[in-house]
């Protein structure tokens, strides 16, 4: 009679085991969905901003202006609004990044959204460098690359911190290369910059990947409605940096300029 007690209480442990991790696993893919639809959308704003920008004479105006140049050809020029969409993404990810935690969940999804507006108005620029072909055929080499990355970081047994803190260091590496080229101007370092580009984003995207994995299994139980709603923007956000930078390497590597 007790070996018959004994076996049903392990039966119910079991079971409760194996309910805890179906609840756990059934959170994290509805948390990792919430996570990639963020950034689709945020993508899909980005794309909306930037083509409208430049497709649309009225908006076009206020980020440049058409001049002469000295040898007489007529150029674009960046207005200070355009100064100004370049460098606010700079301050929304700053406040995004160390400032999550003390906003509301209504603030740090209005914040996303105006970022992703603005970065936008910023990537106007690519539709006025790149033939629309290229830039199509770039974003679903980008869209490609970075699923098959994402799901290896999301599937793979390996621990790839290591290789995340690598990947960071090349990310500097490549900023202060980038500066150094502004001086410089060498397609040789430029074309370097880029291919290691990809490298670094590649790899970023599958250590973000299992990080935010990593973080819902060890705290999501934690998390809430409200910290899981600012949680899942703020991952959202690191994944799109990394799509969006993957993006622009592959368009300066492999992307076909207009001939004007």
């Amino acid at each position: 009679m007790a070996f018959n007690q004994n076996n049903s209480y392990r039966t119910a442990q079991a079971g409760f085991g194996a309910y805890d991790t179906a609840a756990l696993d059934a959170g994290l893919r509805a948390y990792m969905l919430r996570v990639y639809n963020w950034m689709a959308s945020g993508l899909v704003l980005t794309g909306l901003v930037a083509f409208a920008i430049y497709a649309v004479p009225s908006l076009h105006a206020l980020f440049y202006t058409t001049q002469m140049s000295a040898s007489g050809a007529m150029v674009q020029v960046p207005t200070i609004l355009s100064y100004i969409a370049i460098f606010a993404p700079l301050a929304f990810v700053l406040v995004l990044s160390f400032g999550v935690n003390k906003l509301s969940t209504q603030a740090a999804q209005t914040l996303f959204w105006v970022f992703c507006g603005a970065m936008g108005a910023s990537l106007t620029t690519i539709f006025m460098v790149y033939t629309a072909t290229s830039i199509g055929l770039v974003f679903f080499v980008t869209a490609g690359t970075f699923a098959a990355t994402s799901l290896y970081g999301y599937t793979t047994g390996r621990d790839l911190t290591s290789m995340g803190s690598f990947m960071m260091m090349g990310l500097f590496g490549i900023i202060i290369a980038m500066l150094v080229n502004l001086f410089l101007h060498s397609p040789a370092i430029q074309f370097a910059i880029s291919l290691i580009g990809v490298v670094v984003f590649v790899g970023l995207t599958a250590y973000d990947t299992q990080r935010i994995k990593a973080d819902y299994v060890q705290y999501g139980s934690a998390y809430g409605t409200e910290l899981a709603g600012k949680r899942s923007v703020y991952d959202a956000l690191q994944l799109y940096l990394n799509f969006i930078n993957l993006f622009l390497f592959l368009l300066q590597l492999f992307g076909q300029r207009n001939s004007r």
